[in-house]
């Protein structure tokens, strides 16, 4: 009887055991096509809380590897640099412009805890983006949007946000 006891209590611990920490399959964020350990580590902090500007002139800089928490106001208010995306145009979203300080030309992510639209205005207008990614049930990050950007000052237009605030990070990409 003491026998059976014990195996009951083995297999039980391993059950547990394996309940309690969700597998690799069970992670929302765990399917991107890209290893973003870095912006997860970013999201797992505490986000540096900053109204996004309603223009240019009034726009937060965001800096590389800072996790920030923007405030963000009705699309409606924003002076924008560029056109609205189709996606980004429906009633009731939200947006705001930031400024972003790149320290260093190179491959960069931004990274959205929900959906939007991202646009990055540079000297000559609108930096296309390279590539992006999206994990539908993860909000840590929820979508990455991959750019080539020259070193300087640039702006960040985000809009088509369904809530008045919205969690963000600027990351480098590292060499592959």
């Amino acid at each position: 009887m003491q026998r059976a006891s014990a195996a009951v209590s083995l297999v039980m611990t391993a059950l547990l055991g394996t309940l309690a920490r969700p597998s690799y399959a069970q992670d929302p964020c765990a399917a991107f096509k890209w290893n973003v350990a870095h912006e997860r580590a970013l999201f797992a902090g505490t986000p540096e809380r900053l109204a996004a500007g309603p223009d240019r002139g009034s726009a937060p800089q965001l800096l590389p590897d800072h996790f920030y928490g923007l405030s963000l106001l009705p699309q409606w208010r924003i002076t924008l640099s560029v056109p609205l995306g189709r996606k980004a145009q429906f009633d009731g979203a939200f947006g705001g412009l930031g400024r972003l300080h790149v320290p260093r030309a190179g491959t960069y992510r931004i990274a959205l805890d929900q959906p939007g639209w991202i646009d990055v205005v540079g000297e000559h207008g609108v930096i296309p983006s390279s590539d992006f990614a999206g994990g539908s049930a993860c909000n840590a990050p929820h979508k990455l949007v991959r750019f080539e950007l020259p070193a300087g000052e640039l702006l960040l237009q985000l809009s088509g946000v369904a809530t008045a605030a919205i969690k963000l990070t600027l990351t480098l990409v590292p060499d592959l």
